[in-house]
């Protein structure tokens, strides 16, 4: 098995990277930087792109190349996991910046699509693929401030709903919310005008009764459900409501 993770430099996505590595699974990382604390812990195994995945002619550019077919030759089972995404722009409609929108479409939408498609084009050994995109509650449920998160994440929902529809031999899909995680992500979160974001101190009330998942405890589980028989069934899924 061979694993190609986005975001894999901080957060969710290093403590995964971490897990996939610990259990000796090849790891192709795409992210802006690299992760020199991964690649000093792992220094077999794992593989490094800097590549901005909101960039999406660059993003195109590279899926030209052989690098990704180079990296899943004769691996005969492919993991994609599309955990790199960004919660801004936060705010109400009138107060979203433009770019930050597209930046946003292109990061959570277009990059975890692309790759979905590239990657079981790029693996013709395989017969074992298995696509995890990382989802959010905000998906299912509308939040104010967050109309541009909660839309791209419900895209990654259904674009698993439709691609479960397909029926692809072999093909696994899932697209998982993890749960809040004590990351960046939440701090930036917990730092967002009030204005912007009126239910705040929602989330600063679970980070000071210690509610939030570490990243690396949720990744331990995440890695779990990902390589469990039972990866797939549902094409939508909380990782809440499976045992640890």
């Amino acid at each position: 098995m061979k694993a190609i993770l986005t975001g894999h430099t901080r957060g969710l996505g290093a403590a995964i990277a971490g897990e996939l590595l610990g259990r000796h699974i090849p790891v192709l990382g795409l992210a802006r930087r690299r992760n020199a604390d991964l690649a000093q812990r792992f220094p077999v195994g794992l593989e490094q792109v800097e590549l901005d995945l909101a960039d999406t002619g660059s993003l195109e550019d590279w899926l030209a190349g052989d690098t990704l077919a180079t990296f899943l030759a004769g691996s005969p089972s492919v993991v994609l996991i599309n955990n790199a995404g960004v919660v801004q722009p936060v705010g109400p409609l009138g107060a979203q910046d433009i770019l930050s929108i597209a930046r946003a479409v292109a990061l959570n939408v277009a990059a975890p699509l692309m790759l979905s498609r590239a990657v079981t084009a790029a693996s013709p050994a395989a017969h074992d693929w298995r696509i995890l995109h990382v989802s959010s509650g905000a998906a299912r449920n509308a939040y104010p401030g967050w109309s541009v998160y909660c839309a791209t994440k419900a895209a990654l929902d259904h674009h698993a709903r439709a691609v479960a529809l397909d029926k692809v031999p072999g093909l696994r899909i899932c697209s998982l919310a993890p749960g809040v995680i004590d990351t960046d992500m939440q701090t930036e979160i917990r730092s967002t005008p009030m204005e912007n974001f009126p239910l705040r101190e929602r989330f600063e009330a679970m980070k000071r009764d210690g509610a939030l998942t570490s990243p690396e405890d949720c990744a331990r589980r995440l890695v779990d459900y990902l390589l469990d028989a039972r990866f797939g069934e549902m094409p939508v899924a909380d990782l809440r409501d499976f045992a640890s």
